[in-house]
């Protein structure tokens, strides 16, 4: 993006390859309920602490402690895990910040988070910069696009696509495509400093005052985009998106999504 070898871009697709089953299964492959029937506490495991403020359940080995991921109560599924890996790309490229509109499809269940999702979000244009879409996939293949555009079927890939060209990344490597046209395409150098670890970063910050790479003013805004597809997926409405405000315009029932009661003894 550097150099506007695909520029300008207006579209982005991520996907995800990786994929865990979750917490155990019904026999007819629906998604899961609450869990039920009656499982010890660990001694090493402080319960309540791990709640939080989060609504009171008891505990099962199909929460704690890596299921935890795949429930409404605790977490935001395959989606809420890997989206800010993924979008990271594409909000550091094309200094994003909070989308106008969301949408998302998927299975919806009271319980359990979706098995898969396609979700899409739109952007408005930042400068000389134009409005830019982003579709992010999980849980369900590759893309139609992929075959479509003759795309390498890498198990997760970022795919930026621009009037010029496209650029396939991940973090370990990239690729502009077509690749004949790019031949001999000499890349800018490395601009955004390496990161001394996230333990260090931080140890670095309570200690000069300085923001890590990744501060809460940026990945709050990665995050809240993330959040955000999520609760169009369950309430099943394309979102107009008031950042200022945290609200989804002309849309009551996604208050319930944006901010929940805590439990009795958490505040914030």
């Amino acid at each position: 993006m550097q150099r506007n070898a695909i520029d300008p871009v207006r579209e982005v697709h991520f996907w995800l390859g990786a994929h865990f089953d979750g917490p155990p299964k019904p026999a007819d492959m629906s998604q899961p309920d609450a869990p039920t029937g009656h499982h010890d506490i660990p001694q090493t495991l402080d319960w309540d602490l791990w709640l939080g403020p989060a609504a009171y359940r008891f505990y099962s080995p199909a929460y704690a402690p890596f299921h935890w991921r795949y429930w409404w109560n605790f977490a935001n599924g395959q989606l809420g895990d890997f989206f800010c890996h993924y979008c990271d790309l594409a909000f550091w490229a094309l200094k994003l910040r909070y989308p106008t509109t969301i949408e998302a499809e998927g299975p919806v269940h009271r319980e359990s988070a979706a098995k898969w999702t396609i979700a899409r979000q739109e952007y408005p244009g930042r400068g000389d910069l134009p409005p830019v879409t982003l579709t992010w996939y999980n849980g369900g293949g590759y893309p139609a696009l992929v075959k479509e555009r003759n795309v390498p079927q890498w198990s997760s890939g970022v795919l930026f696509i621009g009037s010029k060209g496209m650029l396939l990344a991940d973090y370990g490597k990239h690729e502009l495509l077509p690749e004949a046209q790019f031949a001999g395409f000499v890349p800018p150098a490395p601009f955004i400093p390496n990161s001394i670890g996230h333990h260090r970063e931080w140890i670095e910050a309570c200690k000069t005052g300085g923001p890590t790479t990744g501060n809460f003013d940026y990945s709050g805004a990665l995050t809240e985009a993330a959040l955000l597809c999520n609760v169009a997926l369950r309430t099943g409405r394309k979102l107009s998106w008031d950042a200022a405000n945290l609200k989804a315009v002309g849309c009551p029932e996604a208050d319930a999504y944006i901010q929940r009661p805590y439990r009795p003894g958490w505040t914030l």
